[in-house]
């Protein structure tokens, strides 16, 4: 399960690239009760999404032209230029090389060799995210990718992930990963790599990270998702011995799922 109490490998951040910052924290606002906080003058528009006075998510403008809206989901490093060694030499590249964010911490973008775009977050000031685990907070990534067997290597190979591979019925597996020091018990898993299924291919789609944000009533918050512009992926569905589960587009086409229920549960 996801812990604010991080360690390298896990997810400790979680930011959305917008074409609209207004128009992004009127619809997640409406959604999930966020509030938007500034990270200043000198941030170039980036902010922080904010549940209760505790940080769940940031947003910044997009910055590359010809860039899509999405969440991009970050994992913890003590090292972001290890990381990125790392990354290359398991066959991935880097997209934005190890800088440091004033004082908070450095961070890294790469993508990994199935086109799967992450980045790292090396904590310095700001350690992560400080609400994960509860409702309309951050509580599970998933992968879904064009290889799943190149990228549950590669994972393995940056950040030690082990994973444990699920049937779902027919020859779909679904892999739940797990960082070293992680959790505890049966608790360990922090996301989901997934294969695209063919006709998933034949239609164009490509290896996406994306979140899974906590709901206390998934039907409830798909509709004022859906009532307020947001694009339908998968209607309210029920995973039996995980809860209930959603996923849809924002109204700027970043892709996010919801899920009543603990998806560590199988």
């Amino acid at each position: 399960m996801l812990t604010t109490n991080y360690v390298p490998g896990t997810p400790n951040w979680l930011d959305l690239g917008a074409p609209d910052i207004d128009a992004a924290v009127s619809f997640y606002s409406a959604v999930f009760g966020w509030t938007f906080q500034s990270a200043g003058p000198d941030a170039g528009g980036y902010g922080f999404f904010q549940l209760g006075g505790e940080t769940v998510g940031a947003i910044g403008p997009l910055m590359d032209e010809g860039a899509r809206s999405a969440w991009t989901v970050y994992f913890h490093t003590p090292d972001a230029d290890a990381t990125g060694k790392a990354v290359e030499q398991a066959g991935g590249s880097v997209r934005v090389p190890p800088m440091d964010v004033f004082t908070a911490g450095r961070l890294a973008a790469f993508t990994d060799p199935t086109g799967g775009e992450f980045a790292v977050w090396q904590p310095v000031d700001v350690p992560g995210l400080e609400r994960v685990m509860e409702p309309n907070a951050l509580c599970w990534t998933e992968l879904y990718t064009t290889d799943a067997a190149a990228a549950k290597d590669f994972y393995r190979s940056v950040f030690s992930w082990s994973h444990q591979d699920m049937p779902m019925g027919g020859d779909v597996i679904y892999s739940v990963v797990s960082a070293p020091g992680g959790g505890e018990g049966d608790d360990t898993g922090h996301g989901g790599i997934m294969q695209l299924q063919e006709e998933n291919l034949k239609a164009g789609s490509t290896s996406e990270w994306h979140p899974y944000f906590g709901v206390t009533d998934c039907d409830a918050t798909f509709a004022a998702a859906t009532g307020h512009g947001a694009t339908v992926l998968i209607p309210p569905t029920d995973a039996p011995g995980v809860g209930r589960l959603a996923m849809v587009k924002d109204p700027a086409g970043a892709p996010f799922a919801l899920i009543k229920g603990d998806p560590t549960l199988s």
